[in-house]
């Protein structure tokens, strides 16, 4: 942590008192307060990064603070980000070229955040080093000399000193580069973060500070009354809905703030019909892929795509995520990623990866769109220009609007909101108390905290450093309720899913921190949904069982959240796209020997020439080789190839599967890998002819 950092954090400290240091309130006790409280100072609408930065700002300023979120915190845009804080390589580069000094304060501002956010929740984010490779040899010193800016504008708060590689060394770090034409790499440093836990924590520690903080409480209109000494008509509050058991009630609020990203215009136009829309929204798709695709630690940055954009490729959560697009985009809640969106991010990998290394399109396991919301300046003479920065705005009613801005900027737009709230509604709060001001986990966290998990609980490896890296110091009472394996080891830490080191008592710990759905706790606790839907998928029943369990559902509303569940990941992560590679309209690609190959594998499984294989085929063939699979595992190994859905797969489906696995769109099915070793486990046993063996005895 800087010096300052740590000054202002032992100050900050002082001033504020921590109301809830140790239980959390409960949504009803949070809910309860909002409806029981005479009048607030402030109620900020929006739980995303800046909605739950102005919560924390203004709660930390000793201010009676309110904060209602219509979905779950960070449901929107601050969830699926590209997971990097930065300053903006290419805005630097954007401002030296058109002597732009907005743009440099701008980058200036945003690597100060930085410093800071890396100070404030280091189990949550981490420095990482980003190559961006050379294939020209005078764009060598042109980036050298961009990259070099960037560090010094940074100054003291320079995470690492960016170097140059040679083209042997650039491969050798980054194996899978293209090595043709490569005449060298920059490799410089960023930050990176777990966005949704992230936001998470700011909107807990507001919390633990003493907001009153809802999730699933809708604002259905603004509160107004007139004002005895100008006559003028001002927000005094909104009428908000649980959008759990659908009660309205007011929150009273002295100022009321609107931070809702992509939605702000609907919020201004609740203020005033007339007020013109300053949102113009943008939506830009990630993909995720296999971790095998990027080195561990270190990401890549390609400059210029065939259409100008730049690409980030880095690993995130031992996955790789590789985005972005920049589409105009309606606003909605619900943003589906397209397939064009995804093709072309994987058209620009494969520019950059050695052709040695396929880049599959069955190898994405999520995708999702995010909605960056631009924003115009409705005070500005020129409307059409997009402001690159955010914008603070205050209405004729004296509604306070935050919009624009980026991630990493959360806490200095925050700052700003309040500091003009302040001064507009008289507010008795100081200045502000959020710069190095740790976030909830922060404290009794180390880099080895992980080891105390392991040797005090029992836990795996790979669980006790998710734990640690997810949790901070709050990790021990997620390890505190992980029930008893009953093997030898781990000793406590059932799995939900058996390659992700997410646990079940995670699902009970994502109950206190306000998971409402499902939803909430494959998206956002755990970030399941992002990383692999299919896994995700699988995890849903028993995610259900033990939220349904804590949160006393009825089993009709278990199958409704199952089924919610089953719909944002098909719609939302991409799994829709997924499946779309294999559908009864696939063609058949293969040629009459690849036919004729996949045939005899089919007929392996279906003796009496049906045309079809059920469960109780490849059961007795299985058997017939000693290898045990249960029989609802292999219902879900049939029912990913069974595309009419008639609980059989035929043999056009099979080649079907066969044609989709060959052109890389469908990879890792479960049925093909199977066939295929009984296959050859088969052809091993088949008993060697007398005649070939020269006839022995």
């Amino acid at each position: 942590m800087g010096k300052q950092a740590r000054l202002a954090h032992v100050e900050a400290a002082e001033q504020v008192q921590m109301t809830h240091q140790d239980e959390l309130p409960s949504r009803q006790a949070q809910l309860a307060t909002l409806k029981s409280t005479e009048e607030f100072d402030i109620l900020v609408i929006g739980g995303g990064a800046t909605g739950s930065g102005c919560a924390l700002d203004a709660v930390t300023r000793n201010l009676k603070t309110a904060l209602v979120e219509r979905n779950d915190f960070s449901s929107g845009t601050s969830s699926r980000s590209t997971k990097l804080i930065h300053g903006g390589v290419r805005y630097l580069q954007k401002a030296i070229m058109k002597f732009d000094y907005e743009q440099y304060m701008m980058v200036k501002e945003a690597l100060h955040e930085r410093s800071n956010l890396l100070d404030i929740a280091p189990h949550l984010s981490a420095p990482l080093p980003i190559m961006l490779p050379v294939y020209k040899w005078w764009q060598l010193p042109y980036y050298w000399l961009g990259i070099k800016m960037y560090d010094l504008v940074a100054g003291s708060q320079c995470l690492k000193s960016s170097y140059v590689l040679s083209k042997t060394k650039a491969l050798e770090l980054f194996p899978m580069l293209k090595k043709d034409k490569l005449v060298g790499a920059i490799v410089y440093y960023d930050g990176q973060h777990n966005d949704a836990r992230m936001n998470l924590a700011i909107a807990l520690t507001a919390a633990r500070y003493g907001a009153a903080i809802a999730n699933y409480t809708e604002v259905v209109h603004l509160l107004k009354k007139t004002d005895p000494q100008t006559g003028r008509k001002r927000v005094c509050g909104a009428r908000c809905r649980d959008q759990i058991t659908g009660q309205e009630f007011d929150v009273r609020a002295k100022c009321v703030i609107n931070a809702t990203g992509p939605f702000t215009d609907s919020v201004r136009k609740m203020d005033d019909q007339r007020n013109p829309n300053i949102c113009q929204p943008s939506a830009g798709v990630h993909i995720v892929i296999p971790g095998y695709y990027s080195p561990d630690n270190m990401g890549l940055l390609d400059p210029a795509t065939s259409d100008g954009r730049v690409i980030f490729f880095l690993p995130w959560e031992k996955m790789t995520i590789a985005g972005t697009t920049d589409t105009p985009t309606d606003v909605t809640a619900h943003p589906i990623p397209m397939e064009e969106d995804i093709n072309f991010i994987l058209t620009e990998v494969r520019n950059y990866l050695s052709p040695d290394v396929e880049v599959r399109r069955g190898d994405v396991l999520a995708a999702w769109s995010g909605i960056r919301p631009l924003v115009t300046d409705p005070s500005s003479k020129d409307t059409q220009s997009i402001c690159r920065n955010h914008i603070v705005n205050i209405s004729e009613s004296g509604l306070v609007t935050i919009a624009g801005g980026k991630w990493t900027t959360y806490r200095s737009m925050a700052e700003e909101t309040l500091d003009a709230a302040v001064k507009e509604h008289k507010l008795s709060g100081g200045p502000s108390q959020t710069v190095g001001l740790m976030l909830e986990g922060a404290k009794d966290w180390s880099p080895t905290m992980y080891i105390r998990l392991v040797q005090d609980y029992g836990l795996e490896i790979e669980v006790a450093q998710h734990l640690a890296s997810t949790y901070g110091g709050r990790a021990f009472e997620v390890a505190k309720m992980a029930q008893v394996t009953g093997k030898r080891w781990p000793i406590v830490g059932k799995r939900l899913v058996s390659e992700f080191p997410y646990i079940e008592s995670e699902v009970l710990y994502a109950v206190k921190e306000y998971a409402c759905t499902t939803i909430d706790v494959i998206a956002r606790r755990t970030r399941l949904g992002f990383l692999n839907v299919q896994a995700a998928d699988e995890a849903l029943p028993r995610i259900v069982e033990i939220m349904g369990k804590q949160l006393r559902w009825s089993e009709q509303k278990k199958r409704e959240e199952l089924a919610a569940a089953k719909q944002f990941l098909y719609h939302e992560m991409g799994y829709k796209a997924r499946s779309e590679q294999l559908t009864n309209m696939s063609e058949i690609a293969l040629t009459p020997s690849e036919v004729d190959r996949y045939k005899k594998r089919f007929h392996k499984f279906d003796k009496e020439n049906k045309g079809f294989i059920t469960t109780v085929d490849v059961q007795q063939v299985l058997e017939s080789i000693s290898i045990q699979i249960d029989e609802n595992t292999l219902h879900e190994i049939l029912n990913e190839v069974d595309l009419n859905k008639n609980g059989q797969v035929e043999l056009n489906e099979f080649l079907q599967l066969m044609s989709a696995v060959q052109k890389g769109q469908v990879s890792d099915s479960r049925l093909a890998i199977l066939m295929k070793t009984v296959e050859e486990s088969l052809e091993q046993r088949e008993p060697v002819s007398v005649d070939r063996s020269g006839g022995g005895v």
